[in-house]
């Protein structure tokens, strides 16, 4: 599977991934399914990695094909509820993060904590938050990116030319509208694997109200 030339200056990004038997696996998993490499991986320790479009069950797989291709080891969201012997350790070491959703400091402060206290972390995030189409992406990901002083890096699976990987990353200004429309902009000629189940890219906070007056779209 070769390495696309791709102009990606924004961040400094990976030349070659590692030849592990993670990285031989995934080859063959999406060489058999026809998938064509896409953007490299960024070469950074911190970032939330937006999953997109994720229409299917199998999305998820198919993005961690592509991340063990480079050698990035993701981190996933999950309930601490699950985090129980005897398989709370293998959990962990897949990359698993648990959070207590009735934790005072709430979800996102437990992700900035998190952070803040480890030396790499990607968190991958699938801001749809479901299969099925929404009106809205769920926000989280906006906020701990912001709050932990993180890039974001919008990754894809594109399966109208069946070529998937990593995009364009950068960090978040605060101007929810504006960020946005950079996701949007990325994500407008992405087809997911059941076009009619994704949900476009907008945040409920684009819609708020400022100064007694709706935000027009």
């Amino acid at each position: 599977m070769p390495i696309p030339d791709l102009p990606q200056t924004d961040v400094p990004r990976h030349e070659a991934p590692p030849k592990d038997w993670a990285h031989h696996l995934s080859a063959m998993a999406l060489r058999m399914r026809g998938w064509t490499l896409g953007g490299a991986a960024p070469r950074l320790d911190k970032y939330v990695l937006i999953a997109a479009p994720h229409t299917e069950w199998w999305d998820g797989f198919w993005m961690l094909c592509f991340a063990s291709w480079w050698g990035v080891r993701m981190n996933w969201l999950a309930k601490d509820s699950v985090m129980r012997w005897p398989v709370a350790g293998l959990l962990r070491r897949t990359g698993i993060v648990p959070v207590d959703r009735s934790a005072p400091q709430g979800l996102v402060g437990q992700i900035v904590e998190q952070f803040e206290q480890r030396e790499r972390m990607v968190l991958a995030i699938p801001p749809e938050g479901t299969r099925g189409r929404r009106e809205y992406w769920k926000s989280g990901f906006y906020h701990m990116a912001r709050q932990a002083n993180v890039p974001i890096c919008l990754s894809y699976l594109d399966f109208k030319t069946r070529v998937a990987g990593f995009g364009p990353c950068f960090e978040l200004t605060g101007d929810v509208r504006a960020d946005m429309d950079r996701v949007r902009a990325f994500y407008s000629g992405i087809e997911g694997k059941i076009p009619k189940n994704f949900t476009p890219p907008r945040l409920r906070e684009e819609d708020e109200v400022v100064e007694g007056a709706i935000v027009p779209a």
